[in-house]
């Protein structure tokens, strides 16, 4: 069966820190599936709150039929949990939005060098730390579409230009092919809306243990098992729907 690849975009949404511990909490249950599956994986961008939390993260998998089985993660994510940060024991609502995005062949998009604004800046991690001292962080504008991607994770200027210009590739056929179905937007943006809590696909309720996905009304139990990639049950359900 032949390998695929995507990229996985998670932003934090409303909710603050929390927002962003819950984006690492994602990428957490993501980055352990995908081991478990057998599936590659490389961190291709991220942004780091003071707390360890991710503001937003871009990652690349492949492996066989990765697209088929991540493809239903995309959308709107909703926690309910009581923050490490309150004192009066209340549970707040957070959200964090999922984009997958299938990694285009070099013949599917071609792009030209004049279409592009290319800059440098320092590299930074965890707590604003800087990775290393030369500007080896890339940050590109598509100009047609507007488009803005950022490429920090690799230490050589070089290394992250590719990879910022593999996540543009990836936007731009995702474009490509929403304009080709005639649909009104992207497939992207109809994945993570606008990030508000009424806009939620799945909902993680941490004092009923209980993870909801409201696409397709079913419920599972063990929220730390399935956050920490025990994502078989959620996969079984999408699998068993399509057939």
């Amino acid at each position: 069966m032949e390998a695929e690849e995507i990229l996985i975009e998670i932003r934090a949404g409303t909710g603050g820190d929390e927002s962003s511990l819950f984006a690492r909490d994602l990428f957490r249950m993501y980055s352990k599936y995908a081991q478990a599956q057998g599936w590659g994986q490389k961190v291709l961008d991220s942004n780091h709150n003071s707390l360890g939390g991710y503001k937003e993260i871009v990652f690349e998998l492949h492996g066989p039929e990765v697209f088929k089985v991540m493809r239903n993660e995309g959308g709107v994510h909703r926690v309910q949990r009581i923050p490490r940060t309150e004192k009066q024991g209340r549970v707040h609502t957070s959200t964090a939005t999922v984009a997958v995005l299938k990694k285009p062949k070099k013949t599917e998009i071609n792009i030209s060098p004049s279409e592009l604004e290319i800059g440098t800046y320092k590299s930074s991690g965890a707590g604003g730390q800087y990775v290393n001292k030369t500007e080896s962080a890339i940050r590109i504008r598509h100009i047609p579409s507007g488009i803005v991607v950022t490429s920090q994770a690799e230490r050589n200027q070089l290394q992250n230009r590719e990879t910022a210009m593999a996540i543009l590739a990836a936007r731009l056929l995702e474009r490509k092919q929403a304009e080709q179905s005639s649909k009104v937007g992207g497939a992207r943006n109809e994945q993570i809306g606008w990030a508000k809590r009424a806009e939620k696909m799945r909902t993680y309720n941490f004092p009923q243990d209980r993870i909801t996905d409201h696409r397709i009304g079913k419920s599972w139990h063990g929220i730390e098992s399935i956050l920490n990639g025990k994502m078989d049950p959620i996969v079984r359900a999408f699998k068993k729907l399509e057939k």
